[in-house]
């Protein structure tokens, strides 16, 4: 059943449970997440093959994920100090989008995910009060997800879900750092338009059969439709496209989602990398307006690992009021050795910050411009729990 009200607050009566059962939950949400998708895999083993994240399943990184958004939303539910959970559900909508999730799958996850609970905590505890306290909070989010999934699919200009296009690879270029950027075109008439941070799922087929979907930032938007995203090989999918995909092969790409904002218009701008999240830096730097201030940062092993290091150099060169900093591990002419730290960097008063890498990047540096005082900060990371900073 689903929850028809568009009220996002819950019954006085469903809150005094949610309160008193949220210590146990909690407690046990690792263990309640787990029997959740062995219960799912097991009753729709498709979704396992076509479109959940073999990798972050194998890892644990998917059941974490749920384990706190669940938790997250409960909490911020019932507790008015906090900000309300609905306005932290942007990023996870944007994703469900990229990954064509529609209205008719949340059923799915509500029968496996409540089985799961009682499985787990019992019968005895997982009263009749209980559970219609818990589903409230389920439908709640489900909602306001759905609600949100259907507007990016209305500002796409694509019906719900229908979001995956035939393209043509158009070429590939082997950076030196090992990643791979790779341009395509959809076969069908229309442009795919974007907007500077954005990314695209992209779906391949295994050679075991499964067709795996991983999402990649656009660092580039062409004239005519195309579109430019670079791949770092670490995973299966990443991995698989290094090695097999050519130039004229065809690949399933997604329109473009992402909730990155666009920068303020006349606002200083400060963007900060490491690795591959150099990524949707380069796609800011490539949209400018060429009278934008822009400090640009950037951590590495080595200038040999850096991906994408020449066209970062090239796009800062042609700005007229921008400035470069490097931080490699090695010790390496020009750049800063060790980790990059903003003692050593003058900060634009009133600047914007976008901020990616790895989770303990991006947390460490968050700290250190906290410490600084900077409040507008805009992170992203390439991993399922992105959306909790």
């Amino acid at each position: 059943m689903t929850i028809t009200t568009e009220s996002t607050e819950l019954d006085p009566v469903h809150a005094e449970i949610v309160t008193a059962t949220l210590p146990l939950i909690g407690a046990n949400i690792d263990t309640i997440t787990q029997a959740f998708y062995r219960r799912l895999f097991d009753n729709h083993p498709q979704l396992l093959r076509n479109l959940f994240n073999r990798g972050n399943q194998a890892q644990g990184a998917q059941q974490r994920a749920l384990a706190a958004s669940i938790a997250t939303f409960a909490t911020h539910l019932v507790d008015p100090a906090l900000p309300h959970p609905v306005e932290l559900l942007s990023r996870i909508g944007h994703k469900h989008a990229s990954l064509g999730i529609v209205a008719e799958q949340y059923p799915v996850v509500h029968d496996n995910l409540f089985a799961a609970i009682v499985e787990v905590l019992g019968a005895d505890t997982v009263t009749a009060e209980v559970a219609a306290a818990w589903d409230q909070v389920f439908w709640i989010m489900a909602n306001a997800l759905i609600d949100l999934e259907r507007s990016l699919y209305a500002q796409a200009g694509v019906r719900d879900g229908d979001v995956y296009r035939r393209a043509q690879v158009l070429a590939r270029v082997d950076d030196p750092s090992g990643a791979v950027q790779v341009t395509v075109a959809p076969l069908t008439a229309g442009a795919l338009p974007s907007t500077a941070g954005q990314y695209v799922s992209v779906g391949v087929t295994l050679p075991d059969g499964a067709r795996q979907l991983r999402q990649y930032s656009l660092i580039d938007a062409g004239e005519h439709g195309e579109l430019t995203f670079a791949v770092k090989p670490t995973g299966e999918v990443s991995t698989w496209i290094r090695d097999n995909l050519r130039v004229g092969d065809l690949l399933d790409v997604t329109v473009p989602f992402g909730d990155l904002p666009r920068p303020a218009p006349g606002a200083p701008l400060v963007l900060i990398s490491a690795g591959i999240g150099i990524t949707p830096m380069i796609s800011i730097l490539e949209a400018l307006d060429p009278a934008t201030r822009v400090v640009v940062l950037h951590a590495d092993r080595s200038a040999q690992t850096h991906p994408l290091r020449e066209r970062q150099r090239e796009l800062v060169a042609a700005l007229p009021d921008v400035t470069l900093d490097i931080w490699y591990e090695d010790a390496t002419e020009g750049a800063h050795q060790g980790f990059l730290n903003l003692d050593e960097v003058e900060l634009p008063a009133g600047a914007e910050v976008y901020l990616c890498g790895a989770d303990g990047f991006v947390r460490a540096v968050r700290d250190q411009l906290a410490a600084r005082g900077v409040e507008r900060v805009h992170c992203e990371l390439f991993s399922p729990n992105d959306w909790l900073l």
